[in-house]
């Protein structure tokens, strides 16, 4: 098992326990290993990296999904408990946001916030 891999794991753990599992039974009879490629890919050579500590990484990533448009909002979703399980609060998350409203449009931040309004609904359920 690569260092990488490791790294992603624990990441995962702490941020998303099941994550993995879940991508597999999803996307791996298709892909095989695209669960694991994106665990060792992008959390534990990106998100594991120095020079930014996670709750940074976690905001920036809900910016750009919010500057992309409404139809990453599952990602979004993921990554709004992911960010909070790095240390970012509800108001922080909403400000990051809003703020996307300057640079990916009205339109991009209002999808926006009824993701994040409706995924901080349901974990209060």
């Amino acid at each position: 098992m690569s260092e990488a891999l490791k790294k992603g794991r624990a990441l995962v753990a702490n941020m998303n326990p099941g994550l993995e599992t879940t991508l597999a039974e999803r996307y791996d009879a298709a892909v095989p290993d695209m669960a694991e490629t994106l665990v060792e890919w992008a959390y534990g050579r990106h998100y594991a990296r120095e020079g930014v500590d996670l709750k940074t990484r976690q905001l920036c990533t809900i910016a750009a999904l919010t500057a992309l448009g409404g139809h990453t909002a599952p990602q979004l979703k993921v990554n709004i408990d992911h960010t909070l399980a790095a240390g970012a609060s509800e108001r922080e998350i909403l400000e990051i946001i809003w703020q996307m409203s300057v640079y990916g449009g009205m339109p991009a931040a209002i999808n926006g916030l009824n993701a994040a309004m409706d995924r901080f609904q349901e974990l209060k359920r």
